[in-house]
């Protein structure tokens, strides 16, 4: 062979450099997330659940804090793909000190503390500030199918629930009647003190499915029995009827409340619920709420809801955002709001109006065969309802200008934090959980923009 290729040998010796550091460039983004953690965040409140003076000595916090917001920042989100980073990827292992926390470490870390990585949001909106990337100008409001930690087979529709609840039940029966024969037959031949009375493995696995399904059951049955009660009351409210009355309306129907065979329930995370995602098809999942703001993309507020509606989130986003921009300490409110049709009802164009933002809310599309209407002229007409108040808004010059930024603001977040943060699918089960880890998400991507505005804690102290 001609050819001369560069030189190979496995076996060559070579001299490693003594500090990590100078194996990462010195622009890698581990050294900017190590220079936020050691100086740009206030971990108080991480340090102050350690009360506990015995046992073994916990990995410091502000290595496994690194590890998280590292991870993810680039889409590593799963406890065992992170302990594996810290064997096999310098940004890690240099993050780390070269320590190597087990999977199971990681996890408890991220659950003990959900709520104080919850409260980073409020850091990373305040250093986005600091920082020049909040206008306050234009925010749009959207939601995204976020998946649960829970999987469509291990679930039960209510009716398959009522008959696997009537054929457990019997076999259990069958089954204790036999360890009971059993014991009897024992307790005979081999005496009162001789051990006989152990249950059969198929007695406890039959009895635990069991207990879940009868869990699962009744809580389906209570939730479709308080929604059944807070419509008939509201209805009974808006009849005018006297406060007795509410109630007594809203006692029957939560008495008569019928779950339909349909229903579903999760046995991983019943706090979760079937969703229609946006490749059509239906998983168990929650509703991720964002608030962005236009300058750059940085998130105002967030929440996990478990409605799939989005309608109903628009309030309490606005609560959401007026907190987080106080503990930001950033004063004011935004000048306009956008969000898509799944926003709009009158109520909430009021909600918006009384917060002090202008409205834009899309009012649905046309039905088919219907021509837009003409760009409106003049003075509003004073007869118009909410809906078609909106709709002329949306047709001036100046409301098609500002709504047609609504996707370029919001859509983007969502779409980085599904692909490069791995937000799509959560790992925390239960609604409390999700929603810390679905904020900690947030807070990272804020943190992402703040390592790409060029921002380092050296400004802090100018800031």
């Amino acid at each position: 062979m001609d050819k001369t290729f560069r030189r190979y040998d496995q076996d060559q010796p070579m001299l490693l450099a003594p500090d990590l550091r100078d194996w990462l460039a010195a622009d890698h983004p581990a050294r900017w997330v190590d220079d936020l953690v050691e100086h740009g965040l206030d971990l108080d409140a991480i340090y102050a659940d350690y009360t506990e003076v015995r046992g073994a000595p916990p990995y410091e916090p502000r290595l496994m804090l690194k590890i998280l917001i590292y991870g993810y920042s680039h889409g590593i989100t799963s406890s065992r793909a992170l302990e594996r980073r810290c064997h096999d990827d310098i940004a890690f292992r240099f993050l780390t000190a070269q320590a190597a926390p087990d999977f199971v470490a990681i996890s408890r870390f991220r659950a003990r503390h959900g709520a104080a990585l919850k409260a980073l949001f409020t850091q990373s909106l305040t250093l986005c500030a600091r920082a020049g990337l909040v206008s306050l100008g234009r925010v749009a409001l959207d939601g995204t199918k976020v998946r649960a930690a829970a999987s469509r087979h291990r679930a039960m529709s209510y009716d398959r629930m009522v008959r696997a609840e009537s054929e457990l039940a019997g076999e259990v029966d069958a089954l204790l009647a036999e360890a009971a024969r059993l014991d009897s037959a024992e307790d005979a031949a081999y005496g009162p003190d001789r051990r006989g009375d152990e249950l059969p493995v198929e007695l406890a696995r039959r009895e635990g499915r069991l207990a879940a399904i009868r869990a699962a059951k009744a809580a389906l049955e209570a939730e479709h029995a308080a929604k059944a009660r807070a419509r008939a009351e509201q209805d009974a409210a808006d009849q005018g009827r006297d406060p007795g009355q509410v109630t007594a309306a809203g006692e029957a129907a939560e008495a008569a409340a019928v779950v339909p065979d349909k229903a579903q329930r999760s046995f991983t995370d019943p706090d979760a619920r079937i969703m229609k995602t946006s490749d059509g098809s239906f998983h168990y999942c929650f509703n991720g709420q964002a608030v962005v703001d236009e300058k750059s993309q940085v998130v105002l507020a967030g929440s996990l809801r478990q409605s799939g509606a989005d309608a109903p989130a628009l309030p309490d986003m606005l609560t959401q955002m007026a907190e987080s921009l106080t503990a930001a300490g950033i004063g004011g409110s935004p000048r306009t709001l956008l969000a898509d049709a799944g926003y709009f009802s009158a109520d909430n164009v009021q909600a918006v109006t009384d917060a002090g933002i202008d409205p834009l809310l899309a009012t649905g599309r046309l039905k088919h065969g219907e021509k837009p209407p003409a760009a409106p002229r003049g003075r509003i007409p004073k007869d118009l309802t909410p809906k078609a108040r909106m709709s002329r808004k949306l047709r001036t010059k100046k409301g098609k200008a500002d709504y047609a930024r609504r996707k370029a603001i919001v859509e983007p977040v969502f779409g980085q934090i599904n692909v490069a943060q791995g937000g799509h699918q959560l790992r925390l089960r239960g609604h409390a959980k999700a929603e810390f880890e679905w904020t900690f998400h947030l807070a990272c991507h804020n943190f992402r923009k703040l390592a790409g505005s060029g921002w380092t804690t050296a400004q802090m102290a100018t800031s």
